[in-house]
């Protein structure tokens, strides 16, 4: 087998290999922008933009994820803090392009309905993880 001077933890070899498998969903979001701008999708400007955010999201912070894992073996972080600095960021990929998704759910729908406490839980989880990771690759 390749050896590496460089080896993940098994925390973040596993959360990484479920990452990127959830990559796949990202692409269906694709597909399903690409359904709305072809307009077999009828939906309000509202929805619109919310899905296009949803999707942004979704992208952008499962590659933070994958970096942020690196980095969070580079620290010296254990148990449940170790754990909040890598499942922080890939929970806030769920949770935000979620809420974007639920809070515009529903015909017509032109606000975000109740849904949208789900962004908010998101970003807590982003704001917790990545400040955790900071933190402890400062003090390493």
């Amino acid at each position: 087998m390749f050896e590496s001077a460089f080896a993940l933890s098994d925390a973040s070899r596993t959360i990484a290999g479920v990452v990127l498998l959830t990559v796949v969903t990202i692409e269906f979001g694709g597909l399903f922008l690409v359904r709305i701008v072809g307009g077999s999708v009828p939906l309000t400007e509202f929805q619109k933009s919310f899905a296009r955010a949803g999707h942004g999201h979704a992208g952008v912070l499962v590659i933070l994820s994958l970096i942020g894992l690196v980095l969070a073996d580079a620290t010296a972080l254990e148990g449940f803090w170790g754990w909040v600095a890598r499942i922080g960021v890939p929970a806030a990929a769920i949770l935000m392009s979620g809420g974007f998704f639920a809070a515009s759910a529903g015909q017509g729908r032109t606000e975000p309905n109740k849904a949208i406490v789900i962004l908010y839980v998101g970003a807590a989880s982003l704001a917790l993880g990545t400040l955790t990771l900071g933190i402890g690759l400062l003090t390493a």
